[in-house]
């Protein structure tokens, strides 16, 4: 999301809150953010979910799709949790009308 913003604030594709759609400045910031989070996390999320599947090599369908299940819960749960600090570091740098502190 850093590297690549989407070009046009949208309500389809990106980083789509009420505070980073406010202007370019704040919708940039939060893809950048949020963008480079996403990849520290990403990173910090691969060994558990290594761990978590080699137990399962050769197991059944129904187990490693099951374990799938809840790892892709877990981390999709972790990327939500993304938002609070994005939010955070939006509110710091930049008013309630968008405009940068």
């Amino acid at each position: 999301m850093w590297r690549h913003t989407p070009k046009n604030i949208n309500g389809f594709v990106g980083y789509r809150t009420p505070r980073s759609m406010k202007n370019r400045d704040t919708w940039d910031f939060a893809h950048i953010y949020c963008g480079r989070l996403w990849w520290k996390i990403g990173w910090m999320m691969l060994v558990p979910s290594v761990i978590v599947n080699i137990p399962f090599y050769g197991s059944t369908d129904d187990k490693i799709g099951g374990a799938g299940v809840i790892l892709v819960t877990i981390q999709t749960a972790i990327l939500i949790v993304s938002i609070f600090p994005t939010e955070k570091a939006l509110k710091n740098n930049f008013d309630e009308d968008g405009r940068k502190k």
